[in-house]
């Protein structure tokens, strides 16, 4: 039986630094099935609409230079309690608060160039997913 879903990013400074591969691992070695994955590069524009729901903040323009400054891996994962548990495996937004064995932990530079991104909701992960893939896509 399938679990439910969430939606994740490898950002540009972890596909930048050569680190897909070693992030894949660490997905499905915490039991997240990959359900659909691509290799994009984002616009400014688009990097601004899929982060619309920050735009009033100050960081708003610095994550959209940020995010469309180099390709992204775009990704469906499913497990039984999918956003709770990727959310744990990527560990804190700002890395020096990380835990041990986190995504970010071992990959992140920065609060901005985090390594990956996680939805924080299930709406969250479906909107977010259906922004990158087709219907077809995510079946």
């Amino acid at each position: 039986m399938a679990g439910n879903r969430t939606f994740s990013m490898i950002k540009p400074d972890a596909v930048a630094e050569g680190n897909i591969g070693a992030i894949l691992k660490m997905m499905e070695e915490a039991g997240f099935r990959i359900v659909a994955m691509k290799k994009t590069q984002l616009s400014k524009a688009t990097a601004g609409k899929f982060y619309e729901v920050h735009k009033e903040r100050p960081f708003y323009n610095d994550l959209t230079d940020y995010m469309s400054s180099g390709p992204i891996v775009a990704l469906i994962l499913e497990k039984d309690n999918a956003v709770a548990d990727f959310r744990k495996l990527i560990g804190a937004t700002n890395p020096a608060d990380a835990e041990e064995g986190t995504i970010r932990k071992l990959y992140a530079k920065s609060i901005e160039a985090n390594a990956v991104h996680g939805s924080d909701a299930d709406e969250t992960a479906q909107q977010e997913g259906s922004f990158f893939f087709a219907e077809t896509e995510r079946s």
